[in-house]
């Protein structure tokens, strides 16, 4: 655990950057410190590895105060990714990977086998092993960073805006890669942006900071969402923070509907049944096709080219509320298609149902909340996390 006690990072012209910052950063986790320019998230980020020094307060890795360690060893023993990768133009993409572990003394092959399976594991082709970082693009290149900050095995690596410089897409590619990356080798991760969606996102807890250094709320991202502290953190989290949070609540429980998918060789009768202004028409297998009105179904004067797209689909119990509620609002009928995980149709479900499911989850968040409130005065281990 990483443990920030009361630390305050004061310039010799009188700026403060950190005003008395205590935080306890948890184990094999995410922490991401976010808030406007000027609030000191790079400056809490570098006084953990001591690039830059506190004026006052304590850090403790694991107990132990880093100021009695000698620098460099605390520094080989954090990984550091920042904005634009910070890469050596000089070296190849193996040989920058290779860095940290060379200066430890492993052997050169040694070392670039290291390399090489880092690759691999940060989503990048071996092939490129032999390449200069002006030959990469720049989601390569920060794939390429993050591959060189675990290259010696860090316990605790620290991520300085490192996916801010790179269009939307990739950026996404890349947060989603560093999820799959933590929940294969668990470190304890600090990560800082200016982004509240990639904050909400990436956070296991989130650390929002005002502008002086000072620290506004520290809170899972649901509870955040849901019960911001005061008006600053709230105009911070911005008008849609609602949306936001259906990213926390399940699609397990939603009620999908059946009656209105139809297979290719339905019956008259069948169709007929079904009480719905467009049915979905699936293939053979049973994967979406596209939506139909029912009378043309009938009159079998239907083609492929002439249904209405379906629109994304989206995995119950897998995709959040908010995924399932933008399929249903990008949909030309209102209606979302639930998949398995091979593409077939398990139903259909319409905005009313997932409005409904987003009122009772709503419902049962505010209960928990107040319930956790009452254990709390009470005296008693109550917990007040929404947890959505």
């Amino acid at each position: 655990m990483i443990r920030i006690e009361s630390v305050t990072k004061r310039y010799p012209d009188g700026t403060v950057a950190v005003d008395r910052l205590s935080l306890e950063i948890p184990d094999r986790s995410i922490t991401v410190l976010v808030g406007p320019s000027g609030c000191g998230k790079t400056t809490t980020l570098r006084m953990i590895n001591r690039m830059v020094e506190p004026t006052e307060g304590t850090i403790l890795l694991d107990g132990a105060d880093i100021q009695r360690q000698p620098v460099t060893t605390l520094r080989r023993s954090m990984g550091y990714v920042i904005q634009n990768a910070g890469l050596f133009q000089h070296r190849t993409v193996v040989d920058n990977i290779a860095t940290v572990p060379r200066m430890l003394g492993w052997g050169k092959q040694r070392a670039r086998e290291r390399a090489a399976e880092l690759m691999e594991r940060v989503g990048l082709d071996t092939a490129m092993a032999k390449r200069y970082p002006y030959q990469l693009s720049g989601g390569q290149q920060q794939r390429v960073g993050v591959a060189r900050a675990l290259a010696a095995d860090p316990p605790v690596l620290l991520m300085d805006e490192p996916f801010s410089a790179v269009d939307p897409v990739v950026r996404k590619g890349l947060q989603d890669e560093l999820l799959r990356i933590q929940e294969e080798l668990g470190k304890t991760i600090v990560f800082v942006t200016h982004d509240i969606d990639e904050a909400v996102k990436l956070g296991t807890m989130v650390a929002v900071l005002r502008e002086g250094g000072r620290l506004a709320q520290y809170a899972p991202p649901a509870e955040l969402l849901s019960d911001p502290a005061d008006a600053f953190v709230e105009d911070f989290l911005g008008a849609d923070r609602g949306i936001r949070r259906l990213s926390f609540l399940t699609t397990t429980a939603l009620e999908l509907a059946t009656d209105t998918v139809i297979p290719p060789d339905a019956t008259a009768e069948r169709i007929g049944a079904a009480d719905a202004a467009h049915l979905l028409v699936t293939d053979g297998e049973g994967r979406p096709l596209g939506w139909s009105e029912p009378r043309r179904l009938t009159a079998g004067d239907i083609r492929p080219d002439q249904l209405l797209p379906y629109g994304r689909p989206f995995v119950p119990g897998v995709d959040s509320l908010r995924v399932a509620l933008d399929c249903a609002v990008l949909s030309p009928t209102g209606w979302a298609v639930a998949v398995d995980d091979t593409g077939r149709v398990r139903g259909v479900v319409s905005q009313q149902t997932i409005g409904d499911a987003i009122r009772t989850a709503h419902q049962d968040g505010r209960t928990a909340h107040q319930d956790g409130r009452t254990a709390h005065r009470g005296g008693r281990a109550g917990d007040e996390k929404v947890a959505g």
